[in-house]
């Protein structure tokens, strides 16, 4: 959701050539997850690690709203932040899957439960549009 490059261009050339789209990292190393929507890093976080894409300086007062946002739109849909996110990564034909990273089976199970509702409403992509775009 927040690093959406493939959209333009990439997107319309898998499908021209019938090839299938796999998203890495589509719950952004934990950013769409509950992890941090308090705006306060936990210590077993990623992003408190000196190695890796997510850093700390990385959750703005910014990226807080904006995931705080959303979570409020995930919940209006019955759904954790995550699953949210990962059914809109899903809700394109031409994403065949998603690498989702999960390490613990509690995350896995809460992954999985996002096939349960996969499907958008127009309103709800605009919603979701506007605050990433803001």
């Amino acid at each position: 959701m927040f690093d959406r490059w493939i959209e333009p261009q990439l997107l319309d050339v898998l499908a021209q050539e019938g090839i299938g789209c796999i998203p890495f990292s589509p719950l952004a190393q934990g950013l769409l997850t509950d992890r941090y929507l308090a705006g306060n890093i936990p210590a077993d976080a990623r992003a408190g690690k000196a190695h890796g894409f997510l850093k700390a300086a990385g959750i703005t007062p910014e990226v807080v709203a904006k995931i705080q946002k959303l979570n409020t739109v995930a919940q209006a849909r019955g759904q954790s932040l995550a699953q949210m996110a990962l059914a809109w990564v899903l809700r394109d034909p031409r994403v065949t899957t998603a690498l989702i990273g999960a390490s613990k089976v509690a995350q896995l199970e809460n992954n999985l439960a996002a096939l349960e509702n996969l499907t958008f409403a127009p309103a709800e992509l605009a919603q979701i549009d506007t605050i990433l775009a803001g």
